[in-house]
């Protein structure tokens, strides 16, 4: 299955959808402008919430968590590192691995490749393509990728002050 997150998701005030290959709303992601930390809505192309992204504050590196039915499903946590970013996923089995920055990257469960994510070219405006099998969980993969590009946008921040 393939879909498309628009690139340049934030500002964190910021609502964008997620289209499917056909061009579909898949889902709807809305920020919350006025919080502690930073929050994102994920609501179905039916208007249900599905999944909730809060960044966990207090935290020496960014570090996002992901909720699915007011459960913690999945952290997001940047790691220490010098020459590139490193991201570990507390909660799944999944590995991520490639150049974040320019949306390069894919995640593995033990050997299987599960989901990539790359550039998308002649799509819908500036969008990342989400290239995942059948098997896996959509709704978490969607929220972890997001919750990457939070991590990836929160040190961005943190970088330019």
């Amino acid at each position: 299955m393939i879909l498309y997150i628009k690139q340049k998701v934030f500002s964190w005030s910021d609502k964008f959808t997620i289209k499917d290959a056909n061009g579909e709303d898949r889902y709807f992601v809305e920020g919350e402008i006025f919080s502690w930390g930073h929050k994102l809505h994920v609501f179905d192309a039916h208007g249900h919430e599905v999944a909730f992204i809060k960044q966990k504050l207090m935290t020496w590196l960014p570090k996002f968590e992901v909720y699915m039915n007011d459960n913690l499903a999945v952290e997001v946590i940047k790691e220490f590192s010098f020459f590139k970013p490193i991201y570990s996923l507390r909660g799944v089995d999944w590995i991520v691995n490639g150049e974040f920055l320019s949306h390069d990257y894919s995640i593995v469960n033990g050997n299987e490749q599960i989901a990539t994510i790359s550039k998308a070219w002649f799509t819908w405006g500036d969008s990342y393509e989400l290239n995942f099998s059948d098997n896996v969980n959509e709704i978490l993969l969607v929220a972890t990728v997001l919750a990457i590009d939070c991590v990836l946008e929160a040190q961005s921040q943190s970088n330019t002050h």
